[in-house]
């Protein structure tokens, strides 16, 4: 699954491409299609490949891969370059951080829609301990304990855990809507504000806290602004998730400070110790009915805060945090033609429903909910996954077949998956209603929830317990923009994460 406040750090979310030759790159180009193009790729005998590229020397190909990749190349050159080297979107290399925060940075890489799914298949790949990658954060800066996130489903604890998560959105569903509608058009009115001031307006700082606001109202029955946390819930996290995610970030400073600040050695949790304290305080806090299930369900108060905790401030927060200023970028780019046709859908929708926001209203917004899945195809939340091989294992990618060793770790890529010509038209262009009518079949290759959107999370596999109510919240956030607004337009800079956003007109309806 952007930098604008102090050390506010979500999980990556990296906008890339995948040119259809693997051979330049291109831009991303935002259009409206008049009829959606569903690419099928009829079933073939591969022929059998032994997996190019390699690790280079102990300790040196390492850290050569990890410059290429934060420096030299850059995320986007790096694999398109071993792409092109190598005739192969599947292909060995080292994923940072590597020496001496990872013990062993060898992978196996899956840049295409076809082989990247088997990530998702827990029969055949282990998932523990491998939420960040190569490495595991201290479980110090998560009370001791080892979350969900972590966790494979064949253990214990995993089923119990998802079950909670379920509990939380299940019980505080009817709080969703009204919660965002007030949260947001707080925001929203901020933002007005801002431009009459100024004639421009920052979107990221006050999407932070609108989120972590809207997240602790809806979900908790708290508004933290009235507690003693106060409006500090984005800053404190985005110093705790860098302690977590510092080893596959990099902030922008000198190339060998950089390197040796976030890459070559863990920053020791102690730096926000009294931050997480805080943070962890306002939950337990507030959680006193979700308690009760957890000891139902054979979980500490301890325990179950701590991945209360975890679900809100990095998953929830984090997929907002970077995922709404990325989405409003591409709508941006749209144009005011895309604009006009969703203001037009949404408001009469809305109306239609007595003038209120419903889920049976959005879900007769078709193109409102193609626009929500193509920024998710586009700019997935969470980039990368990873997977452990239970057993020897064939993997198919669109031309060869490939021999993968028990133990043997796989990584993939989401945003070249999610453009592989070979399955979408114009893979590297925002199409607005590309999931429209027919173009809903194109649904199972959108994967930004850790498995195709067409399926849904269980307590057996590692789909993202939240997978609907995040595409609920970007819905929302869309339909309540197009209800205030008819048009805008923004300028993009570069944050650590994300696009950092900035509003340069809005014209109201």
């Amino acid at each position: 699954m952007a930098l604008t406040s102090s050390f506010s750090l979500p999980l990556p979310s990296l906008h890339q491409q995948f040119p259809s030759k693997y051979s330049t790159f291109r831009p991303i180009i935002v259009s409206l299609s008049e009829k959606p193009t569903i690419v099928v790729t009829q079933p073939t005998k591969f022929p059998t490949r032994t997996i190019p590229g390699d690790y280079g020397l102990p300790g040196i190909g390492p850290w050569k891969d990890r410059l290429d990749y934060f420096y030299n190349q850059g995320k986007d050159e790096f694999f398109e370059s071993r792409v092109v080297k190598y005739k192969s979107t599947i292909f060995r290399t080292n994923m940072p951080p590597g020496p001496f925060i990872s013990s062993n940075p060898k992978v196996i890489v899956l840049l295409d829609g076809k082989s990247f799914p088997v990530l998702f298949d827990v029969s055949k790949v282990e998932k523990k301990d491998l939420f960040t990658g190569t490495y595991m954060p201290s479980t110090e800066l998560t009370g001791g304990y080892r979350v969900l996130s972590y966790l494979d489903p064949s253990e214990p604890n995993h089923e119990k855990l998802k079950k909670l998560m379920f509990f939380l959105l299940s019980s505080r569903r009817d709080h969703v809507i009204p919660k965002f509608h007030e949260t947001y058009t707080e925001f929203f009115e901020t933002l007005d504000k801002e431009m009459a001031d100024k004639g421009t307006a920052g979107l990221n700082s006050g999407n932070d806290q609108a989120a972590f606001n809207f997240l602790a109202r809806s979900l908790f029955g708290v508004n933290p602004v009235e507690t003693k946390l106060g409006t500090d819930g984005p800053t404190l996290i985005g110093k705790w998730v860098l302690l977590q995610l510092h080893p596959v970030l990099t902030l922008g400073l000198p190339k060998v400070l950089d390197d040796l600040i976030l890459h070559t050695f863990r920053l020791p949790p102690f730096l926000v110790k009294k931050d997480y304290q805080r943070l962890y305080d306002f939950f337990y806090t507030n959680s006193a009915s979700l308690f009760a299930e957890a000891e139902k369900l054979g979980i500490s108060k301890e325990e179950a805060c701590h991945n209360l905790l975890f679900a809100t401030c990095f998953n929830s927060f984090g997929g907002m945090k970077i995922f709404f200023p990325n989405m409003l970028k591409s709508i941006a780019k749209a144009g005011v033609e895309v604009h006009t046709r969703l203001a037009n859908e949404i408001r009469s929708e809305v109306k239609s429903a007595g003038g209120k926001m419903t889920m049976s209203a959005m879900e007769k917004m078709p193109l409102m909910k193609s626009v929500v899945y193509e920024a998710l195809r586009v700019d997935p939340p969470v980039a990368s996954q990873y997977g452990r091989a239970k057993q020897d294992l064939k993997i198919e990618s669109h031309d060869a077949v490939f021999e993968v060793k028990k133990g043997e770790m796989l990584f993939g890529y989401q945003p070249f998956a999610t453009k592989d010509p070979k399955i979408f038209d114009r893979p590297e262009e925002f199409v607005a209603d590309r999931f429209v009518g027919e173009g809903e079949k194109l649904l199972k290759y959108v994967l930004w929830s850790n498995g195709p959107e067409t399926e849904s999370p269980t307590v057996g596999n590692k789909q993202c317990a939240g997978k609907d109510f995040v595409v609920m919240v970007s819905r929302l956030f869309v339909t309540e923009f197009f209800l205030r607004y008819d048009t805008f337009n923004v300028d993009v800079g570069k944050s650590a994460l994300g696009a950092s956003i900035t509003i340069t007109s809005l014209k109201k309806a």
